[in-house]
């Protein structure tokens, strides 16, 4: 019978020569901003989750159409695709932009989310809210549930579609971090970067066929999304994402008559000044200790920045008074594990990475859309997954 595992944190400050060393320093403080129309602006490395610019970011405006990607999100993950999605007589000739549904019928949910995305349609997203949420209030309920989740501490919504309404607000760096939030979901990801779509329509003889409002798709090279949006009260709103090089930004402006060009200058600041740096590579050796990196770690740095990352070995003595060479063990990603290394940019948490020992199985790295999202929701894939571990290592 095996014995409780005892398991010892210790805290090592990483020698120079365990990985490229960075220095940290204030970013946005030593690199001049784009230049921009909007009343508020942010941009955001969306992996890391390093908001990259900023400018009156915390500053809570009224977001029109930008609504729709918390709706979107919110509905894929609470829904099924391929539900029917009744048009309600609420729903039904909704104001503002529409995609003239009729009433009583039904589309799929997924195609109503292109139709939300892509043409903005407030049917579509009443119709959702009702359909997922039981009812528009039970919909923002959970709208707002969501973004206490993800930690955006300047929003609150009052409908699903953006219409103005008092208490209905949110902020660029808020924005900014839940788009790199819903970036991770695959659908939505999928259904944002799409430029046209038709879906069937049960009422005509020929089908629905949406245009995406987004232009970046069409004037920006690499463009991959978001959504447009736009009310007399909001005036012009705009959420854009781009990726080159492997690297995916997100653009947000509020209030922004010239939010084409300003995004096209946000993203290409962003490329230029920030690209994606190689921090640590899987299974790179650890002077000095029997151990190897279990994944790779990449950062946006300026090159101000390159000079000295603060990193900390934490290692965990795991010792079974049973011997555990059986094969499931091995297997078991915990197994091996002999602690992780967590870096800091400015005495902020940027990062962990586990440490392995040497010839002991290394667990695949997580695939893009599950990879770490530093700093929104306080959470990243590996920290989540160092406590599991480590909760595992606790037990009996």
């Amino acid at each position: 019978m095996r014995m409780l595992t005892k398991v010892v944190m210790i805290c090592l400050l990483v020698p120079l020569l365990l990985l490229p060393s960075l220095q940290v320093v204030e970013a946005r403080g030593t690199i001049a901003g784009p230049s921009t129309h909007a009343q508020s602006a942010a941009l955001i490395d969306v992996t890391s989750g390093r908001i990259l610019y900023s400018k009156d970011g915390d500053k809570e405006l009224r977001i029109a159409s930008l609504t729709k990607i918390m709706t979107a999100i919110v509905a894929i993950e609470q829904g099924k695709l391929d539900d029917k999605v009744k048009v309600t007589s609420s729903a039904f000739a909704k104001e503002g932009s529409s995609l003239y549904l009729k009433l009583g019928e039904e589309m799929t949910l997924e195609n109503m989310l292109y139709g939300l995305m892509l043409r903005s349609g407030n049917d579509a997203a009443s119709a959702i809210a009702e359909h997922v949420g039981g009812s528009e209030e039970g919909f923002v309920l959970l709208m707002n549930k969501k973004a206490e989740e993800i930690g955006l501490t300047h929003s609150h919504f009052m409908n699903p579609h953006g219409l103005d309404a008092e208490g209905h607000y949110s902020t660029a760096n808020d924005l900014a971090r839940l788009t790199a939030y819903a970036l991770h979901n695959p659908v939505f990801k999928r259904i944002v970067a799409t430029e046209n779509k038709s879906a069937p329509n049960p009422n005509e003889s020929w089908e629905y066929s949406w245009h995406n409002k987004n232009k970046m798709l069409r004037l920006y090279e690499g463009a991959d999304g978001v959504k447009t949006g736009y009310t007399k009260k909001a005036f012009r709103c705009l959420v854009s994402s781009a990726t080159r090089n492997g690297q995916q930004l997100a653009a947000v402006t509020l209030n922004d008559g010239n939010d084409w060009n300003d995004h096209a200058r946000m993203l290409d600041f962003g490329f230029e000044n920030f690209p994606l740096v190689e921090v640590a590579k899987k299974e790179q050796p650890v002077a000095n200790m029997d151990v190897v990196t279990g994944r790779g770690f990449t950062y946006p740095l300026a090159e101000s920045e390159k000079a000295s990352v603060t990193k900390k070995l934490v290692l965990t003595s795991n010792r079974n008074e049973v011997g555990s060479d059986t094969e499931d063990e091995q297997m078991d990603p915990s197994f091996g594990l002999a602690g992780r290394i967590d870096m800091q940019l400015e005495g902020q948490f940027i990062g962990s990475i586990p440490v392995y020992r040497k010839g002991s199985y290394i667990p695949p790295e997580p695939k893009t859309e599950d990879a770490a999202i530093g700093g929104i929701g306080e959470i990243s894939t590996w920290a989540a997954a160092w406590r599991e571990v480590l909760g595992h290592l606790l037990s009996p």
